[in-house]
């Protein structure tokens, strides 16, 4: 696999007692910046949560699929992200267009984007009857903060996580990508001292990735002993379709439809995740309309 392409990595430390993840996902977020016209401090924002949700689905298994929705007080709303276990992602923002200045060069505000104060909602779903939902207020809107915390009160699980985009003065994305450090049962208070060490010295995610750091020497920063145990390409994909989008209308009821015919005589609807449009004519929507009696 190109080193230099987005890819998830899932490893482990310390005989074991240490899980860790790390993710480059540069292409990702650069494309959800263009398919949403996002400014840089909401590619920041989205970049940032779709490293975590895909870092979050390789702790799943097989068809499983994680969503995150973060929402703050600030003026970017609701943050939505989704990602399965094979590396798949798509998010998107409620408000695109949030322009803040920095709070020192190179340092975008992310957490006046997204409000200090607010929740986080993950939802996992196992292909059971319910999903699993695990909530927790906003700490910082830093993210990586927030993540770290939900991890201790809602999976109790102690973590290091790190997040960060990088934005060009042309607003592409540079680079973008984060780590998770995961401590199990077992681990001594000296190994964690050392690994507290290690991390109050590492730079930002993105510093690293501006450096030419692979996903593995980043891990090594923290965890010399790290073993590489799965490698996945990481993806935007997006499950949208004309079919889907079908039954969505017919949902509307028939009433809604016919109203729609009659003074529109038309439709179009937009996927939240993509910003692909799906557009009906008349004639379409009444077939549409056929299909909903039947």
């Amino acid at each position: 696999m190109d080193k230099q392409k987005d890819r998830m990595l899932r490893g482990t430390a310390l005989n074991g007692k240490v899980r860790t993840f790390a993710v480059r996902t540069t292409e990702l977020v650069e494309e959800l910046r263009r398919r949403h016209d996002t400014f840089p401090v909401v590619t920041a924002a989205l970049g940032r949560t779709v490293s975590a949700a895909a870092m979050m689905g390789a702790m799943l298994k097989g068809d499983e699929r994680l969503s995150i929705q973060v929402r703050g007080d600030g003026p970017i709303g609701l943050i939505a992200a989704e990602s399965s276990a094979n590396g798949e992602v798509r998010g998107y923002v409620k408000n695109p267009h949030v322009e803040l200045t920095n709070i020192r060069p190179g340092k975008m505000d992310v957490a006046a984007a997204v409000g200090t104060t607010g929740h986080i909602d993950v939802i996992k779903d196992f292909g059971l009857k319910e999903p699993y939902r695990g909530s927790v207020p906003i700490i910082s809107g830093e993210l990586a903060e927030d993540f770290t915390y939900y991890f201790a009160v809602s999976e109790q699980t102690n973590s290091a996580v790190s997040l960060g985009v990088l934005v060009s003065p042309d607003y592409t994305v540079a680079n973008a990508g984060g780590f998770i450090i995961q401590l199990l049962p077992g681990v001594s208070d000296e190994e964690i001292t050392e690994l507290e060490l290690a991390l109050s010295k590492i730079p930002p995610i993105t510093e690293l990735l501006e450096e030419g750091l692979e996903l593995e020497d980043i891990l090594k920063r923290v965890v010399p002993d790290v073993t590489i145990l799965e490698e996945t390409p990481v993806i935007f994909s997006c499950d949208c379709s004309q079919e889907r989008v079908e039954r969505a209308l017919i949902s509307l009821g028939l009433e809604e439809l016919e109203q729609m015919i009659e003074e529109d005589g038309k439709a179009e609807v937009s996927c939240h995740f993509c910003n692909e449009k799906y557009t009906y004519d008349e004639e379409q929507l009444r077939s549409v309309l056929e299909r909903a009696k039947s």
